[in-house]
């Protein structure tokens, strides 16, 4: 197994070449690993940039990882190396030896390799695109219509390592292609959320210190496992996204850390390039090439592998050259301010080139500050995600929650704050796995109140978050009210649905989801403020939250929130129509289904500023949803 350059003619046109200097990510697939067939010969075409190398060898299973075997070809113009060798099988791994610009031989993994060799393992592993198979060509083409921000988004949020793996039943994603898809469908939710799938050496960062962001992590299977799996859930009607993170990288030896010797995909000065939170390095993005290779990952991930949509990690700390920096300690950026250009530029090129696209892949940011526009296109000075967690919702109603009861009412602020900007952007409520983590407990654990009342209070709170304005995020374990917060080494506590309590958490959220998909006023008018209507805001003293979604055309909905055990008999709520209104769910019921289904009828006496009124008796910790019809009416 010789080959090499000096047997075959150059491997990676000019034009490629310049096109991948300029920064344009669709001639990264030029550089990317590729089994193929050159002049009559079967082999492996690989390249690698590493302009500042002395030399760089391709070493590997197939040469006893010699690096005197296998010498790279420099083109000079690009400073690419590129190599071709007869002979390569799926399987193989390999490495490049990189002789750096400081005389040190370093031996790296290939950024671009579509395969990796499992943990404690670093070394790239020869893969053949060829072997994934699809059958999901009508879930794609529906993906925009499905997609647009006035359907229904309810996304179960997953780690794959920790959901229901058992050692000897098979590879994670054998075992989860076979389970998860069907029980997200069961549960109504229309996505998954994968945390980070890609390579990374670390299994406790839970993916997000990736270094292989075109590899599916081996600790969970092969990327054709991967592939089956995403079918799998498409097969069931679930769509696939992905935490994405291209905010910043692990110092790992065999990483991107001063990959040629000199600090080449991370910034040189510290105060730029190493990130003080994460103890890791952080992306020069005003590099062309560096922003092309992301760029080209994002892409990947939406093409390879058909996911829907990909979550960007740790917007914020992209955005502000002084995030989580004390004065000194951080370089302005050219017009003296604290906002990070290159990457403004960077993530507006990402959601422009996704949306150009146009098969309805979506973005979606996970930003915690106020930056104003996230969702807004970039000609209109915005980033343009589809979706920005809303962090602050999360944060004030989770406080909200842990009080005790009888002290909310000095706190009704917390429930409707988020109000007041709910339609500045298009929204998801995040109920994520950050929340169970790091000693926060997990999310029962965190109702305020006495403790067999606090699974009454998490079924109040999850119908409240459901008819919200916003799409839904809820990590796993949440839909059972687990006890524990997550532990990644772990799986969830199935066990819990041994118990009528746990049961009945998990048949509410179901319940939920299904409202949420039936009902167009719980949908489709999520970032406008016209379908939103407080009903009843200021009755802090009871704890007593109101309010209808509507939308023009459909049956509006109205939400009637306690959130003290306090039970309220005739409690009377303002109607914005006559006649019969249905109660559709009861939090505290069996799955949320009511007691006692029944039709109340609205009273033509005004209540809070409606020409109607309904009078309910309002049941201790709870939410109520009522729409307009009678009980045949469906």
């Amino acid at each position: 197994m010789n080959g090499g350059f000096h047997e075959f003619g150059p491997l990676i046109g000019e034009d490629l070449l310049a096109r991948h200097g300029d920064g344009d990510w669709r001639a990264v697939a030029a550089l990317a690993p590729s089994l193929t067939e050159i002049e009559g010969v079967q082999g492996l075409r690989c390249a690698v940039w590493a302009p500042n190398a002395r030399s760089v060898a391709l070493v590997g299973d197939f040469n006893a990882w010699d690096p005197q075997r296998h010498p790279m070809r420099l083109r000079h113009m690009a400073g690419v190396w590129e190599f071709f060798l007869p002979g390569a099988r799926v399987g193989d791994r390999y490495k490049f030896a990189v002789l750096g610009a400081d005389g040190v031989l370093r031996w790296k993994a290939d950024p671009l390799a579509r395969r990796a060799e499992s943990p404690p393992g670093t070394a790239s592993v020869v893969h053949d695109a060829s072997l994934l198979a699809w059958s999901d060509r009508d879930w794609c083409a529906g993906r925009a219509a499905r997609q647009h921000p006035g359907q229904p988004i309810s996304i179960y949020e997953v780690h794959a390592g920790s959901w229901a793996f058992q050692e000897g039943d098979g590879e994670p994603w054998e075992q989860l292609g076979e389970r998860l898809p069907a029980y997200a469908q069961a549960l109504g939710f229309t996505h998954v959320e994968l945390l980070p799938i890609m390579e990374h050496p670390f299994g406790g960062s839970w993916g997000y210190q990736p270094l292989g962001l075109f590899a599916p992590a081996a600790r969970y299977g092969t990327p054709r496992g991967f592939a089956h799996f995403v079918g799998r859930c498409h097969a069931a009607g679930v769509g696939v996204i992905l935490d994405w993170v291209p905010s910043h990288f692990p110092e790992d030896a065999h990483g991107l850390e001063h990959f040629d010797g000199t600090p080449l995909y991370e910034h040189a000065d510290p105060r730029e390039g190493h990130h003080p939170d994460w103890h890791s390095a952080i992306y020069n993005l005003g590099r062309n090439e560096v922003k092309a290779m992301l760029l080209a990952s994002a892409h990947y991930w939406l093409d390879e592998y058909h996911v829907d949509g990909l979550r960007v990690d740790a917007v914020a700390s992209m955005l502000y050259r002084d995030y989580s920096r004390a004065p000194g300690q951080w370089i302005p950026n050219r017009y003296g301010g604290r906002e990070n250009l290159e990457s403004i530029d960077f993530l507006r090129e990402l959601t422009g080139s996704v949306r150009a696209r146009g098969d309805g892949a979506m973005t979606v940011a996970e930003e915690s500050t106020a930056w104003p526009g996230v969702t807004k296109p970039a000609g209109e000075g915005g980033l343009g995600f589809d979706y920005k967690w809303n962090m602050g919702w999360m944060h004030d109603t989770l406080q909200y929650m842990r009080r005790d009861p009888v002290h909310r009412r000095y706190h009704h602020g917390d429930l409707a704050f988020g109000l007041q900007y709910a339609f500045s952007e298009r929204f998801v409520l995040p109920l994520s796995h950050d929340e169970v983590v790091h000693g926060k407990g997990s999310l029962a654990s965190k109702m305020g109140g006495e403790p067999d009342r606090r699974l009454d209070a998490l079924r109040a709170y999850l119908a409240f978050m459901w008819v919200h304005p916003g799409k839904k995020l809820l990590f796993m374990g949440g839909e059972i009210a687990q006890w524990q917060e997550w532990n990644h080494d772990a799986v969830v506590h199935w066990d819990l649905l041994d118990h009528p309590a746990h049961r009945e958490v998990q048949r509410l959220v179901g319940r939920l989801n299904q409202l949420y998909r039936e009902r167009a006023s719980l949908h489709a008018s999520d970032a406008d403020a016209s379908g939103f209507s407080c009903t009843v805001g200021d009755d802090a003293e009871n704890s007593v939250f109101a309010f209808e979604r509507c939308v023009p055309g459909h049956a509006p909905v109205l939400a009637v929130c306690n959130f003290t055990p306090v039970p309220h008999p005739g409690y009377v709520v303002g109607a914005s129509c006559g006649g019969l209104w249905r109660l559709l769910l009861d939090s505290g019921g069996p799955g949320g289904t009511p007691a006692a289904p029944r039709s109340i009828p609205a009273r033509q006496e005004p209540a809070h500023g409606r020409p109607f009124s309904l009078t309910l008796d309002l049941p201790g910790a709870s939410t109520l949803l009522l729409a307009p019809g009678s009980l045949d009416d469906e």
